[in-house]
């Protein structure tokens, strides 16, 4: 298992932008932004499932996904791959809902929320 470092999580903080890339069970490839990436803890990143069909359908037939985040004025960040579990219900799922509305951006309620936990971390420095 893969641990966030301090350094790690305020780059997180910082963007708050990610891409999540997932496949289907025949390994076609989707990504999507996500814009509502937090941190559970060392080793867990969530984030809200909004407007996300085809991540949902890949991530209910294949848990695999990688979770980009990046400084692209800096050409840094960090790719997170690991297993996703998808929640709709419980504390977590009630926590990440009250963030979301607490945007004030009149979105939806989430479908669920995807909880990763990671399992690789890939740093991307400047001049790679």
């Amino acid at each position: 298992m893969a641990k966030l470092t301090d350094d790690m999580k305020e780059f997180i903080e910082k963007i708050k932008l990610c891409v999540a890339a997932t496949a289907d069970k025949n390994g076609m490839p989707n990504a999507s932004f996500k814009g509502s990436l937090q941190i559970l803890d060392d080793e867990h990143l969530v984030f809200a499932d909004i407007f996300s069909a085809k991540t949902r359908k890949n991530l209910q037939e294949n848990n695999k996904i990688c979770i980009v985040v990046a400084d692209h004025k800096k050409m840094v960040g960090y790719q997170f791959k690991g297993e996703a579990e998808l929640l709709d219900q419980g504390e977590l799922y009630n926590k990440v809902c009250a963030a979301v509305e607490g945007l004030n951006m009149n979105l939806p309620k989430p479908a669920y929320v995807v909880k990763t936990r990671i399992t690789e971390i890939y740093p991307a420095p400047a001049g790679r």
